[in-house]
């Protein structure tokens, strides 16, 4: 099975303001001051923590935006640092429990966006009828249709973890961790940091910590040809919601972006909860359009998959500077 490249399929900053001319000596520094004193650590959740304790992290390099990443005085409330390698399996369950989740919502809530679907299982129906003469069989469709629906999203979306799985997330720390694929081919305004001397990263992978455990992931994957940056993997733990943490994720990549010049921020997703659009547009992005043809990676596009499993595909993106 042929895997493309991880795109943003998750239930999942700041407004940032539009700047027309690059952010030089000075004025960069007195903004990531700024932004450090903007977003202070999130109120930390009541009661135990119900997630398992992750190991005790190795010491690592500076986090890749601004200060901020060595966590609360204390070691209290919620934080957000650079991933270490052993929270490699933690990451991953945040991440596999996430888009689990988007089985029932895409069989069953998904089906709400599909009009020309909707009408096709009606139409179903009264055939049904129109053969069989049995109330009872043709109020049995709508139920089987549903059931289908459930076993065709299952299939994909088990099929769109095995490649995720297999590649991005399989060693996190090579794959967003590793030295930038920029260095070589750079030639705009450079940040000059602890770890990548001279050049900006490409890609980098936060976790959200609270009480020493991971319960936040997201991700960052820069593409140089058009100076953006995308977000993706973004997913938190369903037992640490509403507590403001996948906001703080998004910072960080905002955050990310501007420290390292980049001109914008976008992200794709397939999410059908309204909370997650509500929660793009607080920070700050636009709604740049959908597509019900999307490929999501996994996909057989086989006839029964095509009439059970749909998708809507929408696009976002935050200028933070003109080119």
């Amino acid at each position: 099975m042929h895997c493309g490249p991880p795109d943003m399929v998750c239930e999942t900053k700041i407004v940032a303001a539009e700047d027309h001319e690059a952010l030089p000596g000075a004025k960069k520094d007195a903004l990531l001051a700024a932004a450090g004193a903007m977003w202070p650590p999130l109120p930390a959740a009541p009661g135990p923590a119900a997630a398992p304790p992750a190991p005790p992290p190795a010491p690592g390099p500076q986090p890749r935006g601004s200060a901020g990443g060595a966590g609360p005085p204390g070691g209290r409330g919620v934080y957000i640092r650079e991933f270490r390698a052993a929270e490699q399996e933690a990451a991953r369950r945040i991440f596999y429990d996430g888009i689990m989740e988007r089985i029932p919502n895409t069989a069953f809530r998904g089906l709400r966006q599909h009009p020309r679907t909707q009408l096709l299982y009606a139409l179903l129906a009264v055939l049904c009828f129109a053969l069989t003469r049995s109330l009872l069989l043709t109020c049995l469709v709508p139920a089987g249709l549903l059931g289908l629906r459930y076993y065709y999203s299952r299939k994909v979306v088990l099929a769109y973890l095995d490649c995720a799985l297999h590649t991005d997330m399989a060693d996190i720390e090579q794959y967003y961790m590793k030295p930038p694929a920029s260095c070589c081919g750079y030639t705009g305004t450079t940040v000059v940091g602890p770890k990548w001397p001279g050049a900006r990263p490409g890609s980098c992978f936060w976790v959200a910590v609270l009480d020493g455990n991971v319960v936040g992931i997201v991700a960052a994957r820069a593409h140089e040809a058009d100076n953006t940056v995308e977000l993706l993997r973004m997913s938190v733990d369903s037992r640490f919601r509403g507590k403001g943490i996948a906001k703080a994720l998004g910072r960080k990549v905002l955050e990310f972006a501007l420290v390292h010049n980049y001109s914008a921020v976008v992200l794709g997703t397939t999410a059908v909860k309204v909370a997650a659009h509500k929660l793009y547009e607080s920070l700050g992005f636009r709604h740049m359009g959908s597509s019900d043809h999307y490929v999501l990676p996994g996909m057989t596009l086989s006839l029964a998959e095509r009439l059970f499993f749909q998708v809507r595909y929408h696009r976002y993106r935050l200028q933070l500077r003109e080119e």
